[in-house]
């Protein structure tokens, strides 16, 4: 038996109430604008209407005052287009710092919000602390000051190699401070991909850890931190927080220490001068680098500014998830990915309180997150698509018996989703009505291109719309317009927004050639995405474009090959690439986790090959169905198809830093 996927993604199965509706944001602000209708916002906010100036200029222009965002000094324009969209300067002449809006404002001594908390973190072990703003001002400030003490300057790079600990705020916000460049690096990465990003960003100080706690089990960081150094070259300070109690004479755990170049946190930070004046930076100065890996090459390094970054996640946590004084916000990320430092600015530019936890997602049990949810009163929970589909396996019951009333919406981004697990995820932890806003955008423009509104129906798996300030199309190969012919196409931006990364670290032509060079008469950002747009106005995700399987000249997407097999009863994931055949090019190869209890046999596997078959046609039915435990992920839930394809031909696996479970890639060269 199997599940009809077109019929559930087709049906409307959320329609939020009208007292809902009209207690949101964005209905606030439609209110505030005389906008009509939904339609009438998307239009306003994102395309030329003639009134005054372009849709995005006038949004863009508004939003600053309308959000309370403080510039030191304002802007001459919104924005200078003269040498095209893929150079816009945003609010030149203006001056600002991330770190006035999410941290003095609130944490000064005559500040309404000082005592209120910033982030209340829980570690894998159990232990909960949490940070007022007062006290993440005092700490910033000493980060800044440290910064400044060991001769950082503006636009010089610092590290973060950093566990999920509460400190990780400050480091950042302090860079911010200081007028640095903060360069986040995932604490799951091992030593070559580390050292990849500190030699390319060329940081001279880093922060990181002793170590962790993940599954019960202490992991060592600053041993790998120290191997990169030493093959990076470039770092001159390391300020290592004390996470596992290695500082402490008596400690168990040992780790290496270099006492030249080596400080423990609260000897180097702890003992500076709380009082620091936050710099006025131009609103285009650089203050992050995040590194995003592709699927050739070394990571790209993508610029982001004090503009872009402060104003790009403050709107979506705002307009997208309804943010409100009293929430609890808890992203289920590292602070070394876009959705980690999203997390922090969205949250802290309006006070608000972020919930960060360290460890594994189902340890000691599967049920870790919903208890969290239920103590600490989450209000907003955002999660991948893949997260989901492992707690679902574990069955209904780890959910039953919390109490998730205070989540008033639902998050998510990496993938698509399958229709069964979304409804699972709305239904099982949502209680059928709250609202799951998927969003989809990326690293390079720290927030989305694609993102319903809290007002609005949702059909599962859809992402709404485009976000607001987004002038975002779907086309065809020619780049011409097939969004309202509701044809699958590649999703493109138009036109550039504050966030999107003012270039890539290692120079302008690898960013043009990346982003700007498959469609240039007019010039468009090619996302790399497959996107349409239904009859009913419902945009939807079918991959990535770049991942399309070619079979017999015929193109299909792996995330539809993959969502045709998860309709079958017995499979829980699936994840489909293309390998070499001699009659038609490419071949499909599909591996499969199944669903708690389900048996692996020989029946099932060719009822999957079939279901494939008649779903997307003879030529993309499997040649192959393999089982396994597990696929390699980005700590975002991302399947990473490429090292699946690596393990089934033998080829060289590339860059592979992004994984967040080593192992997995083990299990793949023994498949069922």
């Amino acid at each position: 038996m199997t599940k009809d996927t077109e019929a559930l993604r087709d049906e409307v199965v959320h329609d939020p109430s009208e007292a809902f509706v009209e207690s949101t944001n964005v209905a606030a602000f439609m209110r505030e604008y005389d906008i009509d209708d939904y339609d009438e916002l998307i239009e306003r906010t994102t395309t030329d209407t003639g009134v005054d100036a372009s849709g995005l200029e006038w949004f863009w222009g508004e939003l600053p005052e309308y959000l309370g965002i403080e510039f030191y000094q304002g802007y001459d324009a919104v924005r200078d287009d003269a040498d095209g969209p893929q150079f816009t300067t945003w609010y030149p002449g203006a001056e600002l710092n991330v770190a006035h809006n999410t941290v003095d404002r609130h944490g000064a001594p005559d500040a309404e919000a000082r005592n209120s908390v910033a982030c209340i973190w829980e570690g894998e072990d159990g232990e909960v602390r949490e940070l007022t703003y007062h006290e993440l001002r005092r700490r910033s400030n000493q980060v800044a000051n440290y910064l400044e003490s060991v001769g950082i300057d503006t636009g010089d790079t610092v590290g973060l190699y950093m566990p999920m600990v509460p400190e990780v705020i400050p480091i950042l916000y302090g860079c911010f401070k200081a007028g640095a460049i903060a360069v986040p690096i995932f604490s799951g990465f091992g030593v070559d991909a580390t050292a990849i990003r500190i030699e390319d960003s060329r940081c001279s100080v880093l922060f990181t850890g002793d170590g962790f706690y993940r599954r019960g089990s202490e992991i060592t960081l600053k041993d790998a931190a120290d191997d990169a150094i030493e093959e990076a070259g470039h770092v001159e300070h390391t300020v290592v927080f004390d996470r596992l109690g290695a500082s402490d004479d008596d400690a168990e755990i040992e780790i290496p220490f270099d006492g030249d170049r080596d400080e423990w946190f609260h000897d180097a930070v702890g003992t500076q001068d709380d009082d620091y004046g936050t710099k006025s930076l131009p609103a285009d100065q650089e203050c992050m680098l995040l590194y995003s890996s592709g699927t050739t090459g070394k990571p790209k390094g993508i610029v982001h500014t004090h503009a872009g970054a402060q104003l790009q996640p403050a709107k979506e946590l705002h307009f997208g998830f309804d943010l409100k004084p009293a929430d609890r916000f808890f992203w289920v990320s590292d602070i070394g990915w876009m959705m980690g430092p999203w997390t922090l600015v969205g949250t802290h530019t309006f006070g608000g309180t972020m919930v960060m936890y360290e460890g594994a997602p189902d340890h000691p049990q599967p049920d870790r997150f919903w208890e969290l949810i239920d103590r600490h009163g989450v209000t907003q929970f955002g999660i991948s698509p893949t997260a989901i589909r492992a707690l679902r396996k574990h069955g209904d019951e780890w959910v039953e018996g919390y109490d998730l009333s205070s989540l008033r919406l639902l998050g998510s981004t990496g993938e698509p989703w399958d229709p069964e697990s979304w409804l699972w995820f709305y239904e099982h932890v949502g209680g059928g009505d709250t609202p799951i806003i998927n969003i989809s955008g990326g690293t390079e423009i720290f927030g989305c291109f694609l993102m319903p509104m809290p007002t609005r129906p949702l059909k599962p798996c859809t992402l709404g719309g485009p976000g607001l300030g987004m002038d975002i199309d779907i086309v065809d190969g020619t780049g011409e317009s097939i969004r309202e012919a509701h044809e699958r196409g590649y999703l493109v931006a138009r036109d550039s927004n504050p966030a999107m990364t003012k270039s890539l670290w290692g120079g302008d032509d690898r960013y043009l050639h990346e982003y700007w060079s498959t469609f240039e008469d007019p010039p468009m950002w090619n996302h790399g995405d497959w996107a349409q747009k239904d009859t009913e106005g419902f945009w939807f995700l079918h991959g990535r474009a770049d991942d399309a399987l070619n079979v017999a000249g015929r193109k299909v997407g792996p995330a539809e090959v993959e969502g045709a097999a998860m309709e079958h009863d017995d499979v829980n994931q699936a994840a489909a690439v293309g390998v070499p055949d001699e009659t038609t090019g490419t071949a499909v190869v599909l591996y499969v986790i199944v669903e708690e209890g389900a048996e692996e046999t020989e029946a099932s596997r060719e009822a999957i090959r079939e279901l494939v078959g008649e779903e997307q046609g003879k030529p993309f039915r499997p040649r192959e169905v393999l089982f396994v435990d597990e696929f390699p992920k980005t700590q975002s839930g991302k399947i990473i198809r490429r090292a699946v394809e690596a393990a089934y031909t033998g080829e060289a696996l590339g860059d592979m830093s992004s994984i967040e479970n080593p192992d997995s890639l083990e299990e793949l060269e023994e498949p069922r």
